[in-house]
């Protein structure tokens, strides 16, 4: 199981965006997410229980800002500033003003690096978590399956989650956001043995028409052991249609 021991770890090489500056809004020896994905690399929620709390605003501005000082007396630099860690970041009840305190502190240290945000798109109908994500360089929404059931399977969300409401406060961002999709072989959702799935993925696609999407498979251990990963080339031949009509879909 994965764990951030600090609010602020790395730099480290991501395959999405580069050398990257994580940080993790959530306990540093726990997990609390509303989502209990199949493939998570922290593991079953179950599994990261914790009665630490949750950093504050100022704890984690501070711990940003010493690290961009201390990177910057090395002559570190960075891609992006990135969201991540242990759960969802928008969950956290600071989140749009440690959004808005990163932006400052981004500004002063490392003018032009990206902030970006990896999220479930869970809470896009909540108004300031959409305010909030519109100031990011980099908004990265997740959406794994194209319907309810297949949802509830690799995601197992929380009671209220429906792909339709997730896409349409996908539409609030008007293009400007990042689609992210895990794909995989499992057996309640395999997009290589379920063309009726993956044409409701791309018509999904093609309705949001997102800035960029993010397609990639499994690369680090999951919880559930029975998942396999789909090489890029299958990946290349079955989204050549949407990267054929200009959609900017990149494989990871």
């Amino acid at each position: 199981m994965l764990r951030f021991d600090n609010i602020v770890f790395g730099p480290i090489h991501s395959r999405r965006l580069g050398r990257s500056l994580g940080i993790n809004l959530l306990p540093r020896d726990g997990k609390i997410c509303n989502f209990d994905c199949i493939y998570c690399e922290c593991g079953w929620n179950a599994e990261g229980r914790t009665a630490t709390g949750l950093p504050t605003c100022e704890e984690i501005s501070q711990a940003l800002e010493n690290k961009m000082l201390d990177m910057k007396e090395k002559g570190e630099d960075l891609d992006s500033i990135t969201f991540s860690g242990h759960g969802e970041p928008t969950l956290h009840p600071e989140f749009p003003a440690i959004i808005a305190r990163t932006i400052e502190l981004r500004d002063l240290h490392f003018p032009g690096r990206k902030i970006s945000v990896l999220s479930n798109a869970s809470m896009l109908d909540h108004d300031e978590i959409v305010e909030a994500l519109k100031k990011v360089d980099c908004a990265i929404l997740k959406l794994d399956a194209p319907n309810d059931a297949q949802a509830r399977y690799i995601n197992r969300p929380n009671s209220g989650y429906s792909v339709e409401k997730v896409t349409e406060g996908m539409k609030k961002f008007d293009g400007h956001f990042i689609l992210q999709t895990m794909m995989l072989g499992s057996q309640g959702l395999d997009y290589r043995k379920d063309p009726a799935a993956l044409q409701a993925w791309k018509d999904i696609v093609r309705e949001l028409r997102p800035s960029a999407v993010m397609v990639y498979s499994l690369d680090r251990p999951s919880p559930q052991a029975d998942l396999e990963k789909i090489p890029a080339c299958e990946l290349e031949l079955m989204l050549k249609d949407l990267t054929d009509e200009g959609i900017n879909l990149t494989i990871y």
